[in-house]
């Protein structure tokens, strides 16, 4: 690394005295600084570059400059990067050193469709807690107008997975769905599977997840407003999913999907 920080033979760099401090060196408090991270629209080697909206936002709304540093989800990893060069649409980074992650569990939400200014809620949500995949169904009490207006919504709830990806700081955006029956979901044969159900008395959510406490996946499905339907449930158990509950309280769809999902990655954490 030369003395203005550029890329290394090796393609990394850590930084120059034009770059924001990340430590204090006050010898009476050390105060790490948290780098805001931004997800990278392109990758190619050592540059990584964001495009669009997502570039005017860095550029204009957050006046970026040639030369600050970030923190960079390439997909693969997080690496640090610096700002190279910016346009109104394009903001190119050098990407340097890579940064160390603990790998998060594997929890899949199954969320029926309800009101969606209280689903992108639950979605936003669910997505800065840490799930990795939102598969959005339609079930037999999903209302008619919403089931039919989703397939619109799905390039929104992704733009909100990201915003929230980067709010939380995480290393990717996760997976969300196309809308489909709630029969593909149900199908599905990954890891352990729960089924929040209000019928449910006697077994616990956390008891669920104890029981089988070496599973790689584990998926979480909730009903629409109004509940799963008997048939819906029916259909849960023949497919081996297991039942379980929040407690005796009746919660809003996008309370018992913030709570459980809450519940679930401290059980599997």
């Amino acid at each position: 690394m030369d003395s203005r920080g550029r890329l290394s033979p090796h393609g990394s760099w850590q930084g120059n005295d034009r770059g924001a401090p990340v430590e204090s060196r006050n010898p009476v408090h050390s105060i790490r600084m948290t780098r805001r991270r931004w997800i990278a629209d392109e990758v190619s080697g050592n540059r990584a570059a964001l495009v669009g909206a997502h570039a005017r936002h860095l550029a204009h709304v957050l006046r970026g400059q040639v030369g600050q540093e970030f923190d960079i989800a390439t997909g693969k990893s997080i690496r640090r990067g610096r700002i190279s060069s910016i346009t109104n649409d394009r903001v190119e980074f050098e990407l340097g050193e890579i940064i160390p992650v603990n790998p998060a569990p594997r929890l899949t939400v199954v969320l029926s469709i309800f009101k969606f200014d209280r689903m992108e809620w639950a979605i936003e949500k669910c997505v800065e807690l840490g799930v990795v995949r939102i598969v959005p169904v339609i079930a037999d009490r999903t209302e008619a107008h919403l089931a039919k207006a989703a397939q619109k919504r799905v390039e929104r709830w992704q733009r909100i997975a990201l915003q929230a990806s980067e709010q939380s700081r995480r290393a990717s955006v996760p997976e969300i769905l196309q809308p489909a029956p709630l029969q593909t979901a149900v199908t599905s044969r990954d890891g352990t599977r729960i089924v929040l159900a209000e019928s449910e008395e006697q077994v616990m959510l956390q008891d669920a997840l104890r029981s089988n406490p070496a599973a790689d996946e584990v998926a979480l499905a909730f009903g629409p407003e109004g509940g799963w339907s008997s048939s819906e449930l029916k259909s849960f158990q023949a497919a081996g999913w297991i039942a379980a509950s929040l407690g005796s309280t009746i919660l809003r769809a996008e309370t018992a999907a913030i709570a459980a999902t809450a519940i679930a990655l401290a059980e599997l954490s």
